[in-house]
């Protein structure tokens, strides 16, 4: 079974870690993801990570929380860092070795984030855990991963979600919303399909990096886009 990438940065949301909880981590969704991300190291392929932390704070409303904006995208890049600490774990319980890079100094629980250094880890062959964002507010995890993605010169992103590609409305609440397969950058846009925010796909689409959207809760279906199978929507062009 060849890979049909060498190197990728799979994009989740903090908010797959809870399961059906509300709040906080899964150590069953964990086991799944760090089960699927040990199959395709083992088929070669270098693998980067960025996480959301919406499972652990999500940024609310100025006006509601009294929070300024600022401060409260620093308390979810914090949650990220938790997040990744959690993935680390998982996947070195089953063999994995990994590598936590933080965008915010914290040397006694994860390296600093150098871009050389990582690129090292990865083609050591193990797994590299981007957290705390891009260290900077008002930027989403969208677009550390995709800043990152380049910057490692990532294949693709991967992108994991709870739905099985991009539609053409919300399947959750439409029936008859329509699964693209494949999509370009320009017709996302014209469309208005929210695959990532904006800065973070600008910056894909400048640097004709291609994402893949695909469910990550199925167990198996990260090794199948790995391996080149027509699963998920392909936005590229």
């Amino acid at each position: 079974m060849l890979p049909k990438f060498k190197r990728i940065l799979l994009k989740l949301s903090g908010e797959s870690l809870m399961g059906d909880k509300n709040f906080g981590l899964d150590s069953d969704v964990l086991s799944q993801y760090a089960q699927d991300i040990k199959l395709i190291t083992e088929l070669g392929v270098q693998v980067a990570v960025v996480i959301g932390g919406g499972n652990i704070y999500r940024g609310m409303n100025e006006a509601e929380t009294g929070i300024e904006r600022a401060q409260g995208d620093y308390m979810g890049m914090l949650a990220t860092v938790i997040n990744g600490m959690a993935l680390q774990s998982a996947l070195e319980r089953v063999g994995v070795y990994t590598r936590l890079q933080s965008a915010i100094k914290m040397e006694q629980i994860a390296e600093p984030y150098i871009r050389r250094r990582a690129i090292r880890h990865l083609e050591k062959g193990r797994v590299v855990i981007f957290g705390a964002g891009t260290g900077n507010p008002y930027f989403t995890t969208d677009t550390a991963g995709s800043l990152r993605a380049i910057e490692i010169g990532a294949d693709a992103i991967l992108k994991g979600t709870r739905v099985d590609g991009i539609y053409s409305a919300d399947p959750e609440k439409d029936k008859t919303a329509k699964k693209y397969e494949t999509i370009t950058f320009s017709e996302c846009i014209s469309r208005n399909l929210k695959v990532m925010d904006m800065t973070a796909f600008t910056l894909c689409m400048e640097n004709q990096l291609p994402i893949i959207v695909f469910d990550m809760d199925t167990q198996g279906t990260l090794l199948r886009v790995i391996t080149g199978e027509k699963v998920g929507t392909l936005v590229n062009g």
